[in-house]
């Protein structure tokens, strides 16, 4: 990129400049082979989730504290609670969540089958 306020340079191309000159005519081919790998790949890891498994928490304000959302991630009591290890429900396709804590037992009743 040119800096500052200069005249456009005007490119004499007195070399073997079509020897130098990268093209991307394979660019279209490229993009085809990537979205049949993509597809390829869909269809020998199906079925799987779309979405990672989110818990049943509880909304936090006042206004909202009636309603009930999808959470970020269980917590790992109760992923154990299931029986699964951490790990492993991670590569599921289960969202854990460190951070949260289970406060009351129906929340966590309400997250373990």
């Amino acid at each position: 990129m040119v800096k500052h306020n200069n005249q456009v340079p005007n490119q004499h191309f007195h070399k073997d400049w079509q020897r130098r000159v990268k093209t991307w005519f394979d660019q279209p081919a490229g993009k085809v082979r990537r979205r049949n790998a993509r597809a390829e790949k869909a269809k020998r890891l199906a079925p799987r989730p779309v979405n990672r498994l989110r818990p049943i928490v509880q909304c936090q304000t006042v206004k909202y504290n009636t309603k009930v959302r999808a959470g970020r991630g269980f917590t790992p009591s109760e992923i154990k609670a299931s029986g699964f290890k951490v790990k492993e429900a991670q590569g599921l396709g289960i969202a854990l969540d460190k951070r949260r804590k289970n406060r009351n037992e129906e929340a966590f009743q309400a997250n373990v089958p």
